[in-house]
């Protein structure tokens, strides 16, 4: 029987792995572990207490907030807030970023951005959702206040990202550019401990994942593209919440799309917090991430903070295969994004 290894013990031994063995990276890693138990808690009582459903406000993007949503985020803040080895949060749900102020002596060297529950439509109905994070080095001035400039990155200059599942099990999965890893929420030592040790995307796998209700909304070369997974039988898996699905993809092989529509010319999902952290990881495990211009996800230079854009992400070979397909039939448009 292999010995247990915990989040806390693996990521200490990771430290060298870091460009900056200083101790401020690791702790952040075990600040936001801390952050998914609390959370995970929550989630998994919510059905017992009065914190589902809509909270009664919208965010940024004019979406209603779950009142769990506004937990979550909470949680993480505080959690960040109380380390001090960040010096700015930027939220999904949050219009502006937050800046944090020194903790005793510490100037900060990093900044964290998050979807603090990614899919929590899902929440009434029991399926799962998640939590997605990203760390970037700042790059203002350690001894002043962070600035929008720490957060307007590309995903190429991530330091660390990974996320955290709600469901059947917890499971949190982060990288630090050195390959992906695993863990699961042993509840009885209330533990993350390793699971999955250098998770490896397969290159094609049997799953693709779309919200093929919007069929006739996509553009032509997406629903050539549909069309040519259900003529290879493939199996639709769709569930609302894009952790969940990349979940499944990262350990079966499949792809996940979320092009534009007429609604969303510029792609719906959230450049920051949701497409440049799984894009990480996915590469990270030997996939691809691209938008519909075949641009890669991790090059993108964002512009602001609520940035929406389009993505093809999962196995290496079905995204290559979904390239063909944009090359193949699309149409120029100087909407698709």
């Amino acid at each position: 029987m292999s010995r247990i290894v915990t989040l806390d013990e693996f990521i200490i031994h990771r430290q060298k792995d870091f460009p900056y063995a200083s101790g401020e990276l690791t702790g952040l890693l075990r600040d936001i572990g801390v952050a998914a138990k609390i959370v995970n808690r929550e989630v998994n009582k919510a059905g017992l207490v009065n914190i589902l459903g809509v909270e009664g406000s919208s965010n940024s993007s004019g979406e209603e907030v779950q009142k769990l949503d506004m937990y979550a985020n909470d949680k993480l803040i505080d959690c960040l807030k109380n380390s001090g080895e960040c010096c700015g949060i930027a939220s999904e749900e949050l219009e502006n970023f937050i800046e944090i102020p020194s903790v005793g002596s510490k100037n900060a060297k990093y900044v964290v951005l998050f979807d603090p529950l990614d899919g929590s439509s899902n929440i009434d109905v029991n399926v799962s959702v998640g939590t997605i994070f990203a760390i970037y080095r700042r790059k203002s001035d350690p001894s002043g206040p962070c600035d929008i400039g720490d957060f307007l990155q590309n995903g190429t200059d991530l330091v660390a990202a990974g996320y955290v599942i709600y469901g059947t099990s917890t499971i949190m999965v982060y990288s630090t550019g050195r390959g992906v890893n695993g863990f699961t929420l042993d509840p009885s030592i209330g533990e993350f401990c390793l699971s999955h040790r250098d998770i490896k995307i397969p290159d094609r796998g049997g799953y693709y994942s779309v919200n093929q209700g919007y069929y006739l909304k996509f553009d032509v070369d997406m629903r050539r593209y549909i069309d040519h997974c259900s003529d290879l039988n493939l199996r639709l898996r769709y569930i609302g919440s894009m952790v969940s699905d990349i979940h499944r993809i990262l350990f079966q092989g499949g792809i996940f799309l979320y092009p534009n529509t007429r609604k969303y010319p510029q792609g719906k999902l959230r450049l920051l917090y949701e497409c440049n952290p799984l894009a990480f990881i996915v590469e990270q495990a030997g996939g691809s991430a691209i938008n519909t211009r075949l641009e890669r996800i991790m090059e993108l230079a964002p512009k602001e903070l609520h940035e929406r854009s389009t993505i093809v992400i999962g196995s290496p070979g079905m995204v290559e295969e979904m390239t063909n397909f944009i090359q193949r039939y699309s149409i120029p448009s100087v909407n698709k994004a």
